[in-house]
Order: C-alpha cells, then sequence, then structure tokens
C-alpha cells in the first residue's frame, strides 16, 4: 500500500508538473503574441480624442449616404466639400478662441460684413481680387482686433462682449444694404481668379476645401510646434497660470480673436466669390454652426484642450448633417434639431471622458508580461558559492556624512577629485584625498545619476527625464541631448528620453548610455519593475557628429554601463532579467548583444573597470521567492496594479547592498556584503581608485570607502581610459 500511495503521488506531482508547464507556456504565448501593453499606449495619446468624432462622422456619412437620394452623386459632393471649406474657417478661427478660453459669437456677423465688403468693392470699385482679399481680411481682423482688445487688454467678459459685436455688426451690414444693395445686384464682375475661387478646384477637388485644409495643417503646426500656440494652450488651461509663468496674457487672447477675424475674412471671400449674393441671410446662426462644430468636435469649451483635428472633423459633421437635412426636405429647425441632439451626446462624452479618462487609463496602461527567472544561486554564508552572504562592507569608511542627499553614482577626475549627484539637481564635489567635504560644484536640474570623465575633466552625466549633460571644469553645463530616433512601429513617442541611467565613453569620444524604460518615468521604476517588459535600449551619442541613435532596443531595464577593456564593447545590466550583457559596437561582431553573466542572486545596476583587469559591479537588491514566482503570473500583477495601492505593491527588495567582482568572460570571482545594510543598504555604484572602492546609492547620505588588498594602489579609472596627463 505503501508504494502504491507513494507511486500515485509520484505520479500525481508529475501530471500538476505538467499541468503547470502547459499553463506557463500558454501564459508565455499570449503575452508573446498579443501584446496588451498597446492599448494602454494608444489610450495615453493625445489623438485618441479624435476617434470619437470620427466614428460619429462616419456613422453620419454611413446613415444619411443610405437613407438620402443621390448622397454621394459627384455634383453633390463636390458642393458640400466646398461648403465644409467654407464653413471650415470660421470652425478654425472659433476653435483658436475656445482654446485660448474665450468663445467669439461675432463670427456670424463679421462674415456677413466681409461678404458685403467683397462684393462692394468687386461688383462697383472691379478691384482687382489680390486686392479685394487683402482688404476683407483686413477689415474682418479688425473687427477681431477689437473683440482682442476689449476681452484681453480691458478683461470684459467674452460672451457679452462678443454678443454685443454680434448685433452691432449686424445692425451696421443690414444698414449698407439699404445704401447699396441695388449697386451690388446691378454690377457684374468678370473675372476669372474672381471665378475660379467661387467654382473652381484642384485635381477635381474645390478650391476653398483645399485651402482650408492646408490651413488646417498650418494651424496644427501653429498649435503643436510653436511659442503662441503653446502659450495659447497655457491661457486656456489657466489664465493665472500662465501669467505667472511669464505669459503675456492680454496679447495671447488679443491674437485669438485678430485671427478669428481673419479667418472670418477669408471664409467670407469664398463664399462672395461662389454666390455673389449681398442679401441680409449670410452668416446667420454661423456662430452657432461653429460652436456646435467645435465642441462635436471634441474641443473643451473650458479651453486648453484640443486639437485642429478636432476641429476638422466638427465641421464636416455639421456640415453634412445641415446639407442632409435639407436634401431630405425637412421641415425648417429639424436640421438644429439633430445638430442640438449631437451637440449634447457630445458634450456628455466630453464631460465624463475628461473625468474618467485618468481612472481608465492608470488601470489599463500597465501590463505585466511573462517573465521566467531560474532558481536564484546561493548566497548562504560559507556555501563555498562566489555569492555567499559576509561582512566585508561592514566596517567601510563613509565621506561625505550627511552633506549628500542621494549620490547614485561617484567619479574622479585626473587630479583624484570625487563627483556625485544628489536628488535636489546638483552635481557634488569633494575634494581629494581625503573626500570629506562635500560642496556644490554645478547644478544642473534633474537627478543625475550614471557619470563618466572625459580626457579633459569635463563629467558627461545621465540626468533622469533630461538626457545627457555635460558639466565643463569652469562649472559651465551643456545639454548633450535629450532626444534619439523614433521607434518605426512605436506607439508612443520614444524619441525623447525619460530615463537615462549611466553612461561612458568610448576611445573616439562616442558616448554609449542606458535608457532604463521608455514607458516610464523615474518616479514610476516600481511600475517598470512591475511589468518586466523588455522596453529599455542603449543609444549612443557621437560628439562630433551632434547625432544621437538607438543601437540595442527591447531591454529589459538596461541599467549600469562600462566600456569593457577591450575598447570594442560594452557592458551593460539588465536590473530585472538578473543579467549582465555585452553590446559590441566595434569588431567582427559590431551590433551584436550577446550574455555575460546570467541568473544573478539579485538586480545589478552600475558596472565599471577593475585595476586587474576584471569588473565591479553593484548589486541594488536581492530577488524574493514571492517576486520571482509573481513573475510568471502577469494576470496577478495586473490585478495587484489595479486593486492594491503602490506603496503596497510587490517590487524589488533593495535594502541589501551587494557588490560583485566577475571577469571578462562572466565568472564571478567574489562578493562583499554589508550585512544588515546598516552602513550601505542600497549600493547603486563603486568606484576603484587608488587601492580604496568607494561605494554610492541612491538613497543613502554618505559615500563609503573600502581598503583593497592585492591591488594596484596607483591606478585610477581615469588613467584606464585616458592614460597618465
Amino acid at each position: 500500500m505503501e508504494t502504491i500511495s507513494q507511486s500515485s503521488t509520484s505520479s500525481s506531482q508529475t501530471g500538476g508538473s505538467a499541468e503547470r508547464n502547459v499553463s506557463d507556456m500558454f501564459v508565455r504565448w499570449r503575452h508573446k503574441w498579443i501584446p496588451t501593453h498597446i492599448f494602454g499606449e494608444l489610450l495615453s495619446k493625445s489623438w485618441i480624442d479624435n476617434i470619437v468624432p470620427a466614428a460619429i462622422l462616419v456613422a453620419i456619412v454611413v446613415v444619411f449616404g443610405s437613407i438620402v437620394p443621390n448622397f454621394f452623386l459627384p455634383a453633390n459632393v463636390s458642393d458640400g466639400t466646398r461648403q465644409i471649406g467654407e464653413l471650415g474657417f470660421v470652425v478654425l478661427g472659433m476653435m483658436l478662441v475656445v482654446l485660448g478660453g474665450g468663445i467669439d459669437l461675432s463670427v456670424g456677423s463679421n462674415f456677413a460684413l466681409g461678404n458685403l465688403f467683397a462684393l462692394a468693392l468687386t461688383n462697383i470699385f472691379e478691384l482687382p481680387v489680390g486686392v479685394v482679399f487683402v482688404a476683407v481680411v483686413a477689415l474682418c481682423s479688425f473687427v477681431g482686433l477689437i473683440n482682442g482688445l476689449l476681452i484681453g487688454v480691458l478683461k470684459l467678459r467674452a460672451f457679452l462682449t462678443t454678443l454685443v459685436m454680434l448685433i452691432g455688426i449686424r445692425a451696421l451690414v443690414d444698414t449698407l444694404l439699404l445704401a447699396y444693395a441695388l449697386q451690388i445686384s446691378a454690377g457684374y464682375y468678370d473675372n476669372a481668379i474672381w471665378d475660379f475661387f467661387g467654382a473652381g478646384s484642384i485635381l477635381g477637388i474645390p478650391v476653398s476645401f483645399v485651402l482650408f485644409l492646408v490651413a488646417a495643417a498650418l494651424m496644427h503646426i501653429v498649435i503643436s510646434r510653436t511659442r503662441l500656440g503653446w502659450h495659447v494652450m497655457a491661457v486656456g488651461g489657466s489664465r493665472r497660470s500662465a501669467h505667472n509663468a511669464g505669459i503675456n496674457v492680454p496679447y495671447t487672447v488679443c491674437i485669438t480673436y485678430v485671427l478669428s477675424g481673419a479667418f472670418c475674412g477669408i471664409s467670407s471671400f469664398f463664399y462672395a466669390a461662389r454666390l455673389g449674393n449681398g442679401g441680409s441671410y449670410p452668416g446667420v446662426g454661423l456662430e452657432v454652426l461653429a460652436l456646435t462644430a467645435v465642441i462635436v468636435g471634441g474641443i473643451s469649451l473650458g479651453g486648453g484642450r484640443g486639437s485642429v483635428a478636432k476641429a476638422v472633423i466638427g465641421a464636416m459633421i455639421v456640415q453634412i448633417v445641415s446639407l442632409a437635412v435639407v436634401q431630405l426636405g425637412l421641415q425648417s429647425g429639424a436640421g438644429q434639431f439633430v445638430l442640438g441632439l449631437i451637440l449634447l451626446a457630445a458634450i456628455g462624452f466630453d464631460v465624463r471622458w475628461v473625468k474618467n479618462r485618468d481612472k481608465i487609463l492608470s488601470r489599463v496602461y500597465m501590463s505585466p508580461t511573462y517573465y521566467a527567472l531560474p532558481a536564484p544561486p546561493s548566497t548562504e554564508a560559507g556555501s563555498g558559492s562566489p555569492f555567499a552572504a559576509n561582512d566585508r562592507l561592514g566596517a567601510v569608511d563613509v565621506h561625505g556624512v550627511g552633506q549628500l542627499d542621494g549620490p547614485e553614482d561617484v567619479i574622479f577626475d585626473s587630479a583624484g577629485n570625487l563627483y556625485c549627484g544628489d536628488r535636489h539637481g546638483n552635481i557634488m564635489r569633494l575634494d581629494g584625498p581625503d573626500h570629506q567635504e562635500a560642496y556644490v560644484f554645478a547644478h544642473i536640474g534633474g537627478h543625475p545619476l550614471g557619470m563618466a570623465i572625459d580626457a579633459q575633466d569635463n563629467i558627461v552625466v545621465c540626468v533622469g527625464g533630461m538626457g545627457l549633460y555635460r558639466v565643463h571644469q569652469d562649472k559651465s553645463v551643456e545639454k548633450l541631448t535629450d532626444e534619439t530616433n523614433r521607434s518605426l512601429f512605436s506607439i508612443i513617442d520614444d524619441s525623447r528620453l525619460r530615463l537615462t541611467d549611466d553612461c561612458d565613453i568610448a576611445p573616439d569620444g562616442r558616448i554609449f548610455f542606458s535608457e532604463a524604460t521608455t514607458r516610464f518615468d523615474m518616479a514610476s521604476w516600481p511600475s517598470d519593475a512591475l511589468e518586466s517588459r523588455p522596453s529599455g535600449r542603449i543609444v549612443c551619442y557621437d560628439p562630433a557628429k551632434k547625432t544621437t541613435h538607438t543601437v540595442a532596443r527591447h531591454l529589459t531595464f538596461p541599467n549600469g554601463i562600462t566600456l569593457s577593456h577591450n575598447g570594442q564593447s560594452i557592458l551593460f545590466a539588465e536590473s530585472w532579467a538578473c543579467r549582465i550583457s555585452r553590446y559590441w559596437f566595434d569588431g567582427p561582431k559590431a551590433g551584436k548583444v550577446e550574455p555575460v553573466v546570467e541568473n544573478l542572486p539579485g538586480y545589478p545596476d552600475n558596472i565599471n573597470r577593475a585595476s586587474d583587469g576584471t569588473y565591479w559591479m553593484a548589486v541594488m537588491g536581492m530577488r524574493s521567492p514571492a517576486l520571482d514566482l509573481a513573475l510568471r503570473m502577469p494576470g496577478f500583477r495586473k490585478r495587484m496594479a489595479q486593486e492594491v495601492s503602490a506603496d503596497e505593491w510587490l517590487y524589488p527588495n533593495i535594502n541589501n547592498g551587494c557588490i560583485l567582482r566577475f571577469s571578462e568572460d562572466g565568472k564571478v570571482l567574489e562578493s562583499l556584503w554589508d550585512k544588515g545594510g546598516e552602513n550601505h543598504p542600497m549600493i547603486t555604484s563603486m568606484r576603484e581608485h587608488e587601492g580604496r572602492l568607494y561605494i554610492g546609492g541612491i538613497f543613502n547620505n554618505r559615500i563609503g570607502s573600502l581598503k583593497l588588498d592585492g591591488v594596484d594602489e596607483s591606478w585610477t579609472g581615469f588613467t584606464s581610459y585616458w592614460g597618465r596627463t
């Protein structure tokens, strides 16, 4: 019975193991071939807001195309696009005003004034088309200027001011019509250019629509790429904050109304050329249509949020609905009713979306992947393992106690002076040979992380959230690069450097540096650890060419980096993968990435040269069975991120310091531990200098140093790289 029982147990265990293997394989392949993180990245993009109005546009085209007779006839399409172009210019102007936190109810009457003025200049005075265009745009811009001065400078309320302007200009138009209507009607302007603007086309597309799209593209550049656009968005977001930031708020508000008037002038010019009608109805209700288009497109009435694409989509929706209602022969007011329903739905969605978008994004953006680590090597004291725990760092000397705050990395210049960063954005210096007193050498901002020293004693430093910088010996700070080439198939814009971590310099001056992740910023590194997704990269900056390009992608939190002794490759740590890898940038293996040390007992950080041709490596924390198991359970980690506060997540143990030394071929030779973590609870870097090992830690308030036995006490990192000066 005992034999049978044991056999049954063994069989059960075998079966359970097989089931686990199948389950693990399924989870691994599902997360490999179904990139769930893409949804979160899509949702984080600003243009995702365009999907809803775009979907509404498609639905409207499909619905009305099926119920309106001859909806897609070329003549109807041409006439519709021509009117969309005319309305679109007014919508662009309204968009600018709304983005700046205002409203312009005078666009309809301003449009009517421009139309009347254009017809008078052509039919009565027969001026050249170019002169007419400039005059009409100037007149409508002047009306916008009056609005801008009253609202921006005198700080009158936009709604009341533009409402009064609507009434006043409409009265002026009616008065002028009584005086000049007969002369305008009796006149005839025979001009081919004028007719081209009214009824011509470019490659079969109406001129007004083509120029509207060109204007929209230019406005997109203005809004997203120029100082004026940034100022408009800032003013719309908060005028007080914009003022405190040094933005000229009155000027910015004024210019939005001037541009709104100019766009009204352009629109009225095309309208006059198309119809040649000076009746009293032009522009009536146009302000409602333009405002509806802006809101339906998804531009916030509160200001500071929106895009040109939304304005274009909104203009198309409004004009298509208006034309479709007319073609259906519905009673007067039906079009306004339909637009009103669409407007209510758009406002409701906008309110709900703005309120809940961040909540939704926080739940879906993090997308853990499957990652299985082998069982870690033993660190048991006395085990004979090169990783065996000891207390060799228990009695290190300390430097700058209480004067430093987060010295993540340490570096020495040719004179033996020690430098490190702190979390206040400073480069700190401790003068040799004792390195006791710390003082601010230069202020760089951000959080300086990994550093390297060039042949001229300049400090090259990675700054989290800012990029790669250089600090000269005269204390001047120079930005080297803060961007690289964008990935061809990346959804998020990974051209910006978010978490530059460590760097080193090749013999020819090229600077290789790691970016730990392209998905999270420095403050969110636990999120990247929980994902364990290979989103990091190695980047190269060439000072001679002033160019930056990515040389290796899809790395798992690449951290510390050092130039190998052979001068043809770099060694870099992949923290969450618990391994050291090598990238060859020269030689027969150029471009290849290969593992060097795998299955470490902890999470490697900075790597630096040793005097005997080997390498020192910091281990910032030790692996735990719970996290190792969780790495094979992405669903569990997903639920934890959604339902548990971040300070209660499972993430790497970073309160136990350790330093390893390994050879060129990846053999770990020795380990140095701070048992109990009393002196250096988290070790992120170390640097050998003149027979001592200097130790830094991102959460420490000191730098430690340990006397090394049996090493070349004349050896320095500077001479190893650049020779003796």
